[in-house]
């Protein structure tokens, strides 16, 4: 009797085949912490003053980005310094209607009146999600100026005239390519793969 039974074989070589021809690593473990640690010294390069400067963290997948760049923040200046919260865009979505969603905790605990907010995100699609998180801040007061840090960039998929300040990475990618960022805290790798 054969180690293997022919439907392991079968399901191993399926995964093989998968990874090898639909999987496309963009950043591995090691490129993707040196570009969070590069995205959070430029970001801090221009805006050095911090008092008024806030971080905001999109949900649910862009405060994954963003809790490690804060972390990277706090160890360059006084941790105290550094304002962050969490932003939900769940209602704020033009298609809230059409799916069911499940909305996550905003904490934004400060003032963002006339202060320089930072918005953080993993992926710049459509600019949808983007556009979203305008909205929102809005209730929070009105900011002096918005500036959008993102891990990956799809320049060429844009609906919204939305453009990045700061970017970790710009791919070119066909509309039924998608791109998936995994995180140690919930997939159990770090990486960045186009499907």
């Amino acid at each position: 009797m054969p180690p293997f039974s022919l439907n392991f074989l079968i399901c191993l070589f399926a995964f093989t085949f998968i990874k090898i021809f639909f999987l496309k690593t963009i950043l591995n473990e090691q490129q993707l912490a040196i570009i969070i640690r590069r995205l959070s010294h430029q970001v801090l390069e221009n805006n050095i003053n911090l008092a008024n400067t806030v971080f905001i963290g999109l949900q649910p997948r862009g405060i994954f980005v963003s809790d490690q760049m804060i972390q990277v923040i706090r160890q360059l200046v006084a941790p105290e310094k550094v304002q962050y919260g969490l932003l939900d865009i769940t209602f704020y979505r033009d298609d809230v209607r059409n799916q069911i969603h499940v909305p996550n905790h905003t904490d934004i605990p400060f003032s963002i009146e006339n202060k320089n907010v930072v918005l953080i995100d993993d992926v710049l699609y459509t600019g949808r999600t983007i556009r979203a998180a305008l909205d929102a801040l809005l209730d929070f007061g009105r900011p002096a100026k918005v500036e959008l840090c993102v891990l990956i960039d799809r320049r060429f998929s844009r609906q919204l005239p939305i453009q990045p300040d700061y970017t970790g990475r710009s791919i070119d990618s066909i509309v039924s390519q998608k791109v998936k960022v995994f995180w140690k805290e919930r997939d159990g790798k770090e990486e960045v793969v186009l499907l």
